[in-house]
């Protein structure tokens, strides 16, 4: 099953997501399917795919709750 979900990158204390597709069994900074976005927290910078959300949704690509409310803020879904 596919999970949209947070994968965490940046320097220690300074972090910031990446949003991706990956299967729903593999570990939080595993190999990805897709990178669709980016989120940065401290600067509240935001960069989204909204295409290729919409395409993975489309194939039943589950959110994750923290994703989930990302995309209803960006009025996504």
């Amino acid at each position: 099953m596919l999970k949209i979900r947070l994968k965490r990158c940046g320097r220690k204390k300074q972090t910031s997501f990446k949003i991706v597709v990956m299967n729903n069994l593999d570990k939080r900074d595993g190999q990805a399917i897709e990178e669709l976005g980016f989120i940065n927290p401290r600067t509240k910078e935001k960069y989204l795919n909204i295409n290729k959300i919409n395409h993975y949704l489309s194939f039943g690509a589950k959110p994750t709750k923290t994703v989930f409310d990302i995309l209803n803020k960006a009025k996504i879904l």
